[in-house]
């Protein structure tokens, strides 16, 4: 029985790598349980299990990357790397206490997959001006959007362009390490054993690094930090939760970070969404098994916040309502689906929330 729940994890990993799926959802329910992948942003459900079985994938996941498969009433977070289809995969994995029993999703992230900004943009230019931000000499930027935005993807391509082609130092603080690189030194926080944002950026600092990478503002201290790191005249990009480039800001002052601060640091705010381009086949109803045989099925687009209009939203955080001068992603969902790359129902899903 050990061997078919180990085949079936790896059966059911190498599915979702077949479909390109970010996200796997194992979800007990009071008799049976359920495999969902998330593929291009929509849940797709793939397989029900009976309740015993989906119980036992969820204790050999927890088992082999080494969570504490006796306790059911916290969550929990992990992390490991596993090949499959002749390509290591780091997946990521975290557990929550359900009415039933508890979930377990896990993310996927292939370490050869480090894609260029301009293979990851809808709009070239607008990968042009990603890179230009990152030859900087210091300053603080961030990445923002909701979870599953590709907030991580961009982060990690700006920082293989910075070593492949400017030839910098890099220097990560993750908790956790989402993508393992040679190319980087990666410190995974551990709180458990004293390596805190706060240690681990002392400790960093003696390592001459030109570009710091914060993997997630999360608190006060973390924003404090970024705000410290940019501060010593360092290279420092971070990613953050929230809808806009301008609530961004809003967060980071309300955080505890200083207006003055803000001006003096911030060199850019950058906001991203990925919509589903359309497919050459079936348009806008594109099922998932014709999505599997398509090379690119979605891009990102971005809303950029640099110079002069980046002044004034910090300047007016306490009282901005609007802001004509930047570039929304709405405006550029529309450019998108004008030029026909992209369906108009892409603005109803990710426009009217921005």
């Amino acid at each position: 029985m050990e061997m078919d729940v180990k085949w079936k994890t790896e059966n059911i990993l190498t599915q979702a790598i077949s479909f390109r799926a970010s996200d796997i959802h194992i979800v007990p329910m009071e008799k049976s349980g359920v495999i969902r992948f998330r593929v291009d942003g929509n849940l797709v459900e793939i397989e029900k299990f009976p309740l015993t079985l989906i119980n036992k994938l969820i204790n050999h996941l927890k088992f082999i990357s080494g969570m504490d498969v006796g306790e059911r009433r916290r969550p929990q977070n992990s992390s490991l790397t596993v090949p499959l289809l002749d390509k290591s995969y780091a997946i990521r994995l975290s557990t929550f206490p359900s009415s039933f029993n508890e979930t377990l999703v896990i993310r996927l992230f292939p370490h050869e997959n480090h894609l260029s900004l301009p293979q990851l943009s809808l709009f070239p230019y607008q990968a042009t001006k990603l890179i230009n931000m990152i030859h900087a000499p210091y300053g603080l930027y961030v990445i923002c959007g909701p979870t599953g935005s590709g907030k991580t993807t961009t982060l990690y391509s700006l920082l293989h362009t910075s070593f492949n082609v400017m030839k910098r130092n890099i220097i990560t603080l993750e908790d956790p390490v989402e993508q393992r690189c040679d190319q980087f030194l990666q410190m995974e926080i551990n709180e458990r054993a004293g390596i805190t944002y706060s240690s681990g950026l002392r400790s960093l600092l003696r390592h001459d690094p030109d570009i710091i990478m914060i993997g997630e503002i999360r608190d006060s201290e973390t924003a404090k930090m970024a705000v410290r790191a940019a501060l010593t005249g360092h290279l420092v990009l971070t990613t953050l939760h929230s809808k806009n480039s301008v609530s961004a800001l809003k967060r980071l002052h309300e955080l505890g970070v200083k207006k003055t601060d803000l001006l003096d640091v911030i060199g850019g705010v950058v906001s991203q969404r990925l919509v589903n381009m359309l497919c050459p086949y079936c348009g806008a109803s594109c099922v998932p098994y014709c999505k599997k045989q398509r090379k690119r099925r979605r891009g990102a687009v971005y809303e950029i916040l640099t110079g002069t209009p980046l002044q004034e939203a910090i300047g007016l955080i306490d009282s901005w309502n609007s802001m004509t001068s930047v570039v929304s992603i709405n405006k550029v969902i529309c450019k998108g689906i004008a030029l026909g790359f992209i369906h108009e129902s892409e603005y109803n899903r990710i426009g009217k929330g921005v």
